[in-house]
């Protein structure tokens, strides 16, 4: 304990997935730092303060989380706040190749940040912020698939009524 890790992510929306890896990461780190950030590949769907706004909801209960936004090099900001770990988690596979590459320019930008990797809870191996969108669009139920203040953020994004 005694060390601070950042859980750095887009969020565009925050999944139960995402949740599971911010509270399991919660009880093995003294301080968990959820920042969101914003990937200039990605057109979100909520601006970066309606993320911040929901993260800091659903996360309310965790006294040792603590959410905030940065728009730059995830090593500026894990050395800005001194951060010695980053936590990214893994559905699959296919999720390994990518997060490597990103954990192996974080470790030549910062060698004393160290990166873990925590795989999803099989129940969410699944689950994207993507899939969330694209089901919630069509009206479908998310509610197993995000907290319900999401689900909520999300009827209102897609102006869909209440049953």
């Amino acid at each position: 304990m005694g060390k601070i890790a950042l859980c750095p992510g887009s969020f565009d929306p925050v999944t139960r997935g995402h949740l599971d890896i911010i509270k399991r990461a919660s009880k093995v780190f003294s301080e968990v730092i959820v920042c969101v950030f914003n990937h200039s590949s990605k057109s979100p769907l909520f601006t970066v303060e309606e993320r911040v706004e929901l993260l800091k909801e659903v996360t309310k209960d965790l006294p040792n989380v603590k959410v905030d936004a940065y728009q730059g090099l995830l090593i500026d900001y894990a050395k800005a706040v001194g951060a010695q770990a980053v936590i990214r988690g893994l559905r699959a596979v296919s999720d390994f190749e990518y997060e490597m590459q990103i954990a192996s320019i974080n470790r030549k930008l910062d060698e004393e940040i160290e990166t873990f990797f925590m795989m999803a809870n099989n129940q969410y191996s699944f689950l994207s912020s993507s899939i969330v969108k694209e089901v919630a669009k069509y009206e479908a139920i998310v509610s197993d698939l995000v907290p319900e203040v999401v689900e909520e953020a999300l009827r209102k994004k897609y102006a869909i009524p209440r049953d």
